[in-house]
């Protein structure tokens, strides 16, 4: 399979995009499949014999990213046996900005509505452990987490997370929450939840996974997870989530340092 990467400028009513138009001279697709590719873990072949592997999830966050830079991604136009077109955009820095990005997380999204939301709902003054393999998600995850505010720690495995988490913990430091992905190599998100509950830890430890079924959401609670968030990522409902916990885990222990101090107007 052959892939050409066409860059050039494209002008739209209110801004410059730099557009990147992706040949792809492998299989193509029919177009109704091609309506359906950005949805979640939708390939283009998806029979049980299919010769492609992937989740399915690639075009999906890679429309994400296009769309935190201020563009999208699209099939210009696909052919079957003959090969397929698509083309990301994204918003071009003017003479005004500071300059190019070198780093997509970097960039600052242009106002949409999720963007928004996440805004409104502030993370500032919280510590979260993102323990997620994938360097794409690493990013993606991050920048939604640290534009809501948040001080975030990313490790790539869950031994490294287990280590992070407890050393924060033997520091009086701990993380007020952990992102854990399930499927992650060296040590997974259900063992190394397991791991760090029998150990005592009793922070919010909420599972990433793209498995959406109700089984699956039982087992990342049977590890020991309080909560559960599938992937891809919605940003709005993942810091709702996130909110939903550590809110309630630092009330609770406001109301439990309030009942250990003295009553300061007993006899």
């Amino acid at each position: 399979v052959e892939v050409r990467l066409v860059m050039s400028q494209a002008d739209d009513v209110d801004r410059t995009l730099l557009q990147f138009d992706v040949v792809d001279t492998g299989c193509g697709m029919s177009h109704e499949r091609a309506g359906k590719l950005f949805e979640a873990f939708t390939q283009a072949d998806d029979s049980m014999t299919r010769t492609s592997g992937g989740t399915g999830l690639g075009l999906t966050i890679s429309r994400r990213f296009a769309e935190l830079l201020g563009g999208d991604v699209i099939v210009v136009k696909t052919e079957e046996g003959i090969g397929s077109v698509f083309r990301a955009t994204i918003a071009a820095c003017s003479v005004d900005d500071d300059g190019p990005v070198d780093d997509p997380a970097d960039a600052t999204p242009v106002d949409s509505p999720a963007t928004v939301a996440t805004a409104a709902s502030s993370l500032a003054g919280y510590r979260i452990l993102l323990a997620e393999d994938g360097p794409d998600n690493q990013r993606l995850i991050a920048h939604i987490l640290k534009a809501a505010g948040a001080e975030v720690c990313v490790e790539e495995n869950g031994k490294l997370a287990m280590d992070a988490a407890t050393a924060a913990h033997a520091q009086d430091h701990p993380f007020d929450v952990i992102l854990m992905d399930m499927q992650m190599p060296v040590m997974d998100g259900y063992t190394a939840t397991r791991l760090l509950r029998s150990r005592g830890y009793r922070e919010p430890i909420i599972a990433l996974t793209a498995h959406a079924m109700p089984h699956d959401r039982q087992k990342c609670l049977d590890a020991g997870c309080n909560d559960y968030t599938t992937k891809p990522i919605d940003r709005k409902l993942l810091v709702q989530t996130i909110l939903r916990h550590v809110v309630t885990d630092h009330v609770t222990e406001d109301a439990l340092r309030t009942l250990r101090q003295p009553d300061s107007g007993s006899a």
